[in-house]
């Protein structure tokens, strides 16, 4: 295959990865569980299906560091926390809001990467970050605790923070594991962590639920990780950061059509405020 054409194809698995990601918000509206449990039952069959992968593939699980296990499970407990406030900020409030608020994600890396890692401050990422918290609170309709769209934007502003964290933490694992690794880790630890919820709330989980838990947690969450990260082999960072971006357009427009929920005007300008600063940061860092 020429050059162009693996191109095309990379291109193509990002787009498809990004389209699943932005899919997979549905989710916590369409499978009648808790967050908590959907998010359970996504890393639960996610991690069996990469397990399943990487040993039809002859790939070595065991990892290079014994330390490595600690802080793979340190990652898990950030996963945990990320997915879960994600599903949950959804089901508060809409897709709209839970995939905008998620987007807000620079924002926290903006501060914590320069001092997690000693890096300089730049004086453009603050003003970015300024006006992306501008676009965030130009959603919020009014702050009330009680009201449960208020609820959804702190909820979601929890897991737009928690994957800040996750990010940076991986950074640490980037040089050293592959991505299957690394999601294979970091999920099954997932499943670990939340295990004792499902003890405690012993969920009544109908066939059309397990259903819904393996297409989210096989097709949206595995498939779609693995094809992304094959895809950033052959395209631009700068074009799959962009690409990335979509994730929320993406959501939003599948709530349109299959959920019926009409974003109002305000979710609208403060998405495109959102999204148009981490579309301009993506094409300026490169």
């Amino acid at each position: 295959m020429d050059t162009k054409n693996i191109q095309k194809k990379g291109l193509l698995q990002v787009h498809l990865a990004v389209l699943l990601f932005g899919m997979s918000s549905l989710f916590a509206k369409m499978v009648n569980l808790p967050g908590v449990v959907i998010t359970f039952g996504r890393v639960l069959f996610s991690s069996l299906f990469l397990w399943i992968i990487l040993k039809l593939r002859g790939t070595k699980i065991r990892l290079s560091e014994k330390k490595d296990y600690g802080a793979f499970f340190i990652a898990g407990i950030i996963l945990a926390i990320h997915w879960t406030t994600f599903m949950l900020s959804i089901q508060y409030s809409t897709v709209a809001v839970g995939t905008i608020t998620f987007s807000t994600f620079p924002l926290f890396v903006t501060f914590l990467e320069p001092y997690l890692f000693h890096e300089k401050l730049k004086m453009s990422s603050v003003c970015s970050a300024v006006v992306m918290l501008a676009g965030g609170l130009f959603i919020v309709p009014e702050f009330e605790l009680a009201n449960s769209m208020t609820q959804g934007i702190i909820l979601g502003m929890v897991c737009s923070f928690s994957y800040a964290v996750l990010s940076l933490w991986n950074r640490k694992f980037a040089s050293t594991y592959q991505g299957s690794i690394v999601s294979f880790y970091e999920q099954s630890s997932a499943a670990i962590v939340l295990l004792p919820a499902m003890l405690i709330l012993k969920p009544e989980v109908t066939g059309m639920d397990i259903g819904g838990l393996l297409l989210y947690g096989i097709v949206c969450t595995a498939i779609a990780h693995s094809m992304f990260i094959e895809g950033l082999k052959h395209v631009r960072v700068q074009t799959a950061g962009i690409i990335s971006g979509l994730e929320s357009v993406y959501g939003i427009i599948a709530a349109v059509i299959l959920l019926h929920e009409i974003p109002s005007g305000k979710e609208l300008i403060g998405g495109a405020i959102i999204l148009g600063v981490v579309f301009y940061n993506t094409i300026k860092s490169e």
